[in-house]
């Protein structure tokens, strides 16, 4: 990065649709693997969509004591389930490293969800507030997370959450890596969760049309760049990363599994919800992110697009990428992994992130399931149903947020 002070990633952690630790994760990308089904959590015979992308399996008791499940909600409960599997990765013994200088960055697009839905059933079915559970605001505080996650572990350094939308936890890892570039911190555990798929969830989207309605074959709903695209396909989990200098990785003998080289941060100040025309906000974004890792756009191998399976986002963000790559556009791996895990809000940047960083330690991209009928405005390499074997030695990772919010994350192989 500009400073001189390296960022590295030493854990990774995920709990998702398709896999409920890292190497499940990357097995299910590898087999191409839907996560999207009917959705079990409540009655959808009033809504236009029925399905969904659901973490499957999951067991907070695995993670956290009864007591503590009971004043969480499930975006909390997997921020702490990611975080407990990336400090192990990690090999962190907290006892042997300054607290005081180890920090914690996760954010929410949403936060407590269930909470707020179910307080708010409490409040308007008893006729009265005397029902609402004191633990409603911390339980629905989107700041929770991250809260929870200093206190299970002592740390001590900066602790909050970010919250733009869908590029969340994009900006919560970039704010990591500036707190350990300017000194004030040596490791940030640092992500995203999201857990909306409940009735308010689905129903807010819906109304916006936002979401696909294809509830004959969910399996085959989420198809970013796919022609016959009509909408995201909604997911949840979280995944948290550990960011640490390199000074610090070397010095406790950590494992170092790549490296966050740059990143940029732009606003479209455009629309509330619609991308800026040609994608001119993710274009800046990832010029940026380039110049803050010091290289050429030809130096890119993979991208991790943002790639919805909504209509304007695909084509404005295939623009984008031409714009900024020039003839390097057509050479370039672009693979969505939102066709297996569906939109994560503002756990996606964190999810594909790790996704991002895999694909560098396994020289692989993974691939965009239920790609079948091209799009003349979506004409890249977008990795068609099967992962694709190649050295990929840098790569960005892409989330684009409502609001216009944009974070382009660079990572590169890591070398002595």
């Amino acid at each position: 990065m500009r400073s001189g002070k390296r960022v590295v990633i030493t854990g990774l952690g995920v709990v998702t649709p398709i896999g409920l630790t890292v190497s499940e994760f990357w097995r299910s990308m590898m087999e191409g693997k839907s996560g999207a089904g009917a959705i079990t959590y409540f009655d959808t015979s009033k809504y236009d969509t029925k399905f969904a992308c659901e973490v499957k399996g999951f067991d907070p008791l695995k993670y956290l004591d009864r007591k503590s499940v009971q004043r969480m909600d499930l975006f909390a409960q997997f921020a702490m389930a990611a975080a407990a599997q990336a400090v192990e990765d990690s090999g962190v013994d907290f006892e042997k490293v300054d607290r005081d200088r180890v920090g914690v960055v996760v954010g929410s697009g949403i936060g407590g969800m269930w909470t707020y839905q179910r307080q708010q059933e409490n409040l308007f079915k008893d006729a009265g507030p005397d029902h609402v559970s004191p633990f409603f605001i911390p339980m629905m505080i989107s700041d929770i997370a991250a809260g929870n996650i200093s206190i299970r572990y002592g740390l001590r350094g900066p602790n909050y959450a970010t919250t733009s939308a869908c590029a969340t936890s994009g900006h919560a890892i970039a704010d990591a890596a500036m707190l350990i570039e300017r000194g004030d911190a040596d490791m940030v555990l640092t992500g995203g969760s999201e857990a909306a798929i409940c009735p308010m969830g689905i129903g807010g989207f819906n109304s916006m049309k936002a979401l696909s309605t294809r509830n004959d074959d969910p399996s085959h709903a989420s198809r970013p760049f796919d022609a016959k695209r009509d909408g995201f396909v909604m997911g949840e989990g979280g995944g948290i990363i550990v960011l640490e200098s390199y000074e610090h990785a070397v010095k406790r003998g950590a494992k170092i599994m790549a490296e966050l080289s740059g990143f940029g941060l732009t606003a479209d100040a455009y629309h509330l919800t619609q991308p800026a025309p040609g994608g001119e906000g993710a274009v800046r974004a990832m010029k940026i992110s380039l110049s803050d890792a010091e290289l050429k756009p030809e130096d890119i191998d993979y991208i991790n697009a943002h790639g919805t399976s909504t209509p304007f986002n695909d084509k404005n963000e295939s623009e984008a990428i031409r714009t900024v790559f020039g003839d390097h556009a057509h050479k370039l791996l672009v693979s969505s992994t939102k066709s297996m895990t569906g939109h994560q809000l503002g756990a996606a940047g964190s999810v594909e992130a790790v996704a991002t960083i895999l694909a560098i330690m396994n020289d692989t991209a993974p691939p965009t399931i239920n790609y079948e009928f091209p799009d003349p405005d979506c004409d890249l390499n977008y990795v068609p149903n099967k992962p694709v074997k190649r050295t990929i030695d840098a790569a960005i990772s892409n989330t684009f947020g409502f609001g216009g919010h944009n974070a382009c994350l660079l990572f590169t192989k890591f070398r002595e």
